[in-house]
């Protein structure tokens, strides 16, 4: 534990979870749709629906999604921000079972029609964690570069990903494997020791039998 982690993120407040985190959880959601959405529906439970207008809950998310930071001047105003960007949102409860009390469902849907679901919840201390994408548990942290392949489930496709980082000399901390059913789709997640270059991603986004390549590194700008 470093003295940011005892002292907290630098933010705009009220609270760590229900704001800094929140912000955190929209931007991942965006960065894994790929673009800013063109619409937003924000499912929040549990405590985040209890207390999360009055903490600016939604406000900070509808920030992620505008792509801000926690510590953003603007939060406090993106919801007029998203309609002058031309993002429409709609902000509802929802009873999730065996969900952390701090969780909400993003779906987003952008100009081309492309659509992600994320669940995802806030820690406390401005951390979360990623719980599913599109209905698959995929559980990472953002807190390492990180990678999110969506891929065919066959065989090899495992070791040619890490043949790709091998070549670039990026280390693996972290691999963990998802999967809908036998011979669908999965979804790897890596969290790396380095950040990633293009040339690297790029190689992986070409590999037969992957479907998209996600590059998530929150200490960049």
């Amino acid at each position: 534990m470093n003295i940011f982690e005892i002292m907290g993120p630098i933010m705009v407040g009220p609270s760590s979870s229900h704001t800094a985190g929140a912000a955190r959880m929209g931007y991942v959601a965006r960065k894994l749709l790929g673009f800013q959405p063109a619409r937003a529906d924000i499912a929040l439970h549990g405590s985040f629906a209890a207390t999360g207008a009055g903490h600016g809950t939604d406000r900070a998310i509808v920030a992620g999604l505008l792509a801000m930071r926690p510590d953003d001047p603007n939060i406090p105003h993106s919801f007029q921000l998203a309609r002058e960007a031309g993002l429409s949102v709609t902000v509802r409860t929802v009873d999730l079972r065996d969900a952390h009390p701090n969780t909400a469902v993003m779906t987003l849907i952008g100009e081309r029609g492309r659509t992600v679901v994320v669940n995802a919840s806030s820690l406390g201390g401005g951390r979360i964690r990623v719980n599913s994408i599109d209905g698959m548990n995929a559980t990472f942290d953002a807190s390492m570069p990180t990678l999110i392949i969506r891929n065919e489930d066959k065989p090899g496709i495992v070791s040619e990903v890490s043949s790709c980082l091998a070549r670039q000399n990026v280390n693996i901390a972290g691999m963990q494997l998802y999967r809908d059913r036998r011979a669908g789709l999965s979804v790897m997640v890596l969290e790396c020791d380095q950040p990633l270059g293009d040339e690297v991603i790029d190689d992986i986004q070409m590999l037969p039998g992957v479907v998209r390549c996600i590059y998530l590194n929150l200490e960049e700008g």
